[in-house]
């Protein structure tokens, strides 16, 4: 079966196709009229199989070939990859996701007409973004080939896979005071896919931890005087950091994951944007809808630092298209929201994949959304600046980073005058009643023993 499905592809020139969901390979012309079946159909032929097929088998998709054995749900069918092999032979290609949550690439082979496709050839390709294989053309009679690929390094675009281990330096520098002044820091804790210790903690002035209820921060307050005028605060971490990916959680609370924010709106045009994009996804699974949601903004954003930027602006990312991660993410949940997709906000730093110590860039901020029973981690700014990693960013954090805190309009007691907290990374500074910026630095040193 497999000889005569690459004698397709030479016959009917479609090379560009086989290389699968990686890159473009050049067409062969084409002299003689072949009857094509239009690829809406197509689509329609691989999603009703899925269907039938997950019906049969109690509500999961089984992928068989020689290395794998899956159960598997659609996350959505690559409509750019759809192609006609011949006037009854297709070719697909279908991002699905196992139980635990690995998204696999899945190239289908099929054969027949519209309303009765039957797939004769199915292949895992992709695992989290990484091939197993590419296709190669033999000059002698143009057939095509599967070529075995080691596992790709992501590294050098940002990703420790796994696990990894570092100590994260947090440092303010208290600006010049002439009366008093209210400080506000996250302080990072231990969860399921990090380990935190504090290693040193220097403040100045009074300080007292505040517990953050609703989305379960703790919160550094200071009070701090004339007499704290250029100290500094300074917290030590030990991390031991492990890479996340879709978790099991109850049902989250729609009273805070389906609820608007201040400057995370939702309803209004940001449902009318979500329906659009969806389309006819609106009928299908949340983790289908999530995803095109996340290629939305994938495909209509760019990473651009200027203007009202930083400040997770939602109607301000749906403006400009512009915007860090900020806005990147708090545009994805406000979409999400409104269609009742639960979706949540969280704030840290990413350490450098590519050295093991000093500066860090800045913070750095993701999303969640629910679904089938699970929290799904994903990481659309990254996704956007780096195309070749937007398969794993949907469902996957790397190792590489620490979370301080998590949502949004923090309600803090004692709080600021101006009412709650936007999203807390940086310090919080108050000077009579007004925020005021505080300089602070984030740097880091990775540990060679993980234990240590």
């Amino acid at each position: 079966m497999k000889n005569n499905t690459y004698r397709w592809l030479s016959v009917f020139g479609m090379g560009i196709l086989l290389y699968s969901c990686q890159q473009e390979a050049k067409k062969e012309d084409i002299k003689v009229p072949v009857e094509k079946v239009d690829i809406a159909e197509i689509e329609a032929g691989i999603k009703d199989f899925i269907a039938a097929k997950t019906a049969e088998n109690g509500g999961v998709f089984p992928v068989k070939d020689e290395n794998h054995d899956l159960r598997m749900k659609l996350v959505r069918v690559h409509t750019e990859y759809l192609s006609n092999l011949g006037p009854s032979s297709h070719f697909a290609c279908v991002d699905l996701v196992d139980e635990s949550g690995d998204v696999y690439d899945v190239d289908f082979f099929m054969e027949g007409k519209p309303g009765s496709m039957t797939v004769t050839q199915t292949t895992v390709h992709k695992l989290n973004g990484k091939p197993f294989y590419s296709w190669k053309q033999k000059k002698e009679d143009k057939t095509w080939y599967r070529v075995p690929l080691e596992q790709s390094n992501n590294s050098l675009l940002g990703v420790v896979e796994g696990k990894d281990s570092f100590e994260f330096y947090y440092t303010v520098q208290v600006p010049e005071l002439t009366g008093p002044a209210e400080m506000w820091i996250p302080i990072a804790e231990s969860d399921d896919f990090q380990e935190v210790k504090i290693l040193d903690i220097k403040t100045p002035g009074k300080a007292k931890n505040l517990d953050e209820k609703i989305y379960d921060n703790t919160i550094l307050y200071l009070e701090l005087g004339p007499n704290d005028s250029g100290k500094s605060v300074e917290i030590s971490y030990s991390v031991n950091r492990k890479e996340k990916g879709p978790y099991e959680a109850p049902a989250p609370d729609p009273k805070i994951f389906l609820s608007s924010n201040k400057l995370m709106p939702k309803g209004g045009r940001f449902e009318e944007i979500a329906k659009e994009a969806l389309g006819p996804k609106i009928r299908d699974s949340h983790l289908i809808q999530a995803r095109a949601l996340y290629d939305y903004i994938i495909d209509n954003m760019r990473y651009m630092k200027f203007g009202d930027f930083g400040r997770g602006d939602s109607n301000y990312a749906c403006d400009s298209k512009t915007g860090n991660c900020s806005e990147f993410h708090s545009f994805f949940i406000s979409l999400a929201r409104s269609v009742d997709i639960p979706a949540r906000f969280a704030i840290g730093a990413s350490i450098p994949s590519d050295r093991n110590e000093g500066g860090i860039d800045g913070y750095h901020c993701w999303a969640e959304f629910y679904a089938d029973g699970k929290w799904w981690p994903v990481d659309i700014s990254e996704a956007n600046k780096y195309t070749a990693l937007a398969t794993y960013y949907f469902g996957r954090h790397p190792a590489n980073r620490i979370e301080l805190s998590r949502g949004r309009d923090l309600e803090l007691n004692p709080g600021p005058d101006s009412g709650p907290i936007n999203f807390l990374a940086y310090p919080y500074l108050q000077i009579d009643g007004k925020e005021v910026k505080a300089q602070s630095r984030f740097s880091f040193q990775r540990k060679t023993d993980p234990s240590s």
